[in-house]
């Protein structure tokens, strides 16, 4: 009986409740709440969904006690690894000590689910509104300031916030970056200059992107008087088959030659987009739209929740990195506003100022605020193309930022 009761024992002190009551695992418990709240956000107030889904499961299954599914030493992850920050490939190579989590985390740290994703967001847009009107590029540059608000701030805040040993300006530029509404921009930056917030600042990018509807509406009323509001814009100039091929082969020679480092970001976001506007690649256009989108989309929610583990997730740091991202996405909205309302001061075709919000490049959710926000104010107005022309300026304006933080940072 006795050695029953010992066998009993000693396959429950094996098993994850047990473990929940060994050193800090307690923390787990509270990662596993904040991973089924997100899943509540994601499936009943449906904040995309797609994507807070896919991490908010991810979070689950690496605070699992005794799962073993990701391990953040073997990428240079949490305050003790910090220094290293590099793939331990030996280890790796070992069965015994990786999880499957491991595995698949490696698309994200070299870089690899990022682009992938930008391929498929290239192939799903429609750059014509650009080519047509040109000076919607300068309102999609005007609404990065919100990053480099952010960066500044971000700066200034951790000079009394305990980090893990990350340097400051690589964190700022982490969190400075969600001002672009971008979250394959956001993980990529993350991942190669501050790995251990990766689980944070993505899910502050992704929870702030779902919120684009109920942040920009009064920081663009607060900014426009109803006049403003008003403006009618005339209707753009149709845009023809060899422009939109030029285009993304034009864009790619520029930005890799202007920014090389951002040249992985761009060049697969217009490769996709040729592959869209070319005319003879529809299989490849439908596949990176769809099946390529839809599996790297899981796999990099996944890796991305994986490392939200309770050490690195409940700290100060995290708290303030919530509140930095809505002042970059409110920096963003205001940049682009403004900047509108600047421009008309010299235009003779004015401006709906409304537009210049839609520079965040979260597509296409703020060019319809805009739409929404305009109509509201004259029934006759259709700022959805025009508020596209941003809004599309802004997926290039942030991939330029980010390669511009890691030349600088990396």
């Amino acid at each position: 009986m006795e050695a029953i009761w010992e066998t009993i024992s000693g396959f429950f002190t094996q098993t994850g409740f047990a473990m929940f009551f060994a050193g800090e695992n307690w923390k787990c418990l509270i990662m596993i709440g904040v991973a089924c709240f997100l899943l509540y956000l994601a499936i009943v107030k449906k904040f995309e969904p797609l994507l807070l889904v896919p991490i908010a499961f991810g979070m689950l299954l690496t605070n699992l006690p005794g799962a073993n599914l990701f391990h953040e030493e073997l990428f240079g992850l949490g305050a003790e690894n910090a220094e290293s920050g590099v793939i331990q490939w030996a280890k790796l190579g070992d069965i015994h000590a990786t999880g499957l989590l491991d595995y698949l985390y490696l698309g994200v740290k070299l870089g690899i689910y990022p682009c992938l994703i930008f391929m498929g967001v290239g192939a799903m847009t429609d750059f014509g509104p650009l080519i047509a009107n040109p000076k919607s590029l300068i309102l999609g540059a005007a609404a990065q300031l919100g990053i480099f608000i952010a960066f500044a701030l971000s700066i200034l805040a951790f000079q009394w916030i305990p980090t893990d040993g990350t340097p400051i300006q690589n964190i700022a530029a982490s969190i400075g970056i969600i001002g672009g509404a971008d979250g394959p921009t956001a993980i990529l930056v993350t991942s190669r200059l501050a790995p251990s917030y990766l689980g944070a600042i993505a899910v502050a990018a992704y929870s702030y992107m779902a919120l684009v509807p109920v942040i920009q509406p009064p920081i663009m009323k607060a900014l426009t008087s109803k006049k403003e509001r008003q403006i009618v814009m005339a209707q753009l100039r149709p845009v023809s088959q060899t422009e939109k091929i030029i285009f993304p082969i034009v864009v790619t020679i520029f930005v890799a030659l202007l920014v090389p480092s951002a040249a992985p970001l761009v060049g697969c976001l217009m490769l996709g987009n040729l592959f869209r506007e070319c005319g003879v690649t529809e299989r490849l256009s439908k596949t990176v739209q769809n099946e390529l989108c839809n599996i790297v989309t899981i796999f990099l929610g996944v890796c991305v929740g994986a490392t939200a583990t309770g050490g690195t997730f409940l700290q100060l740091s995290t708290l303030a990195i919530v509140v930095l991202g809505v002042v970059a996405f409110m920096g963003g909205t205001a940049g682009g506003v403004l900047l509108a309302k600047f421009m008309n001061l010299f235009l003779k075709n004015k401006i709906n100022p409304l537009i210049g919000s839609a520079g965040v490049s979260a597509v296409p959710m703020a060019a319809r605020v805009s739409q929404v926000v305009g109509q509201k104010e004259n029934p006759k107005n259709f700022l959805l193309m025009h508020a596209m022309g941003p809004n599309v300026a802004g997926v290039i304006g942030s991939a330029i930022a980010a390669g511009v933080f890691l030349t600088l940072f990396k």
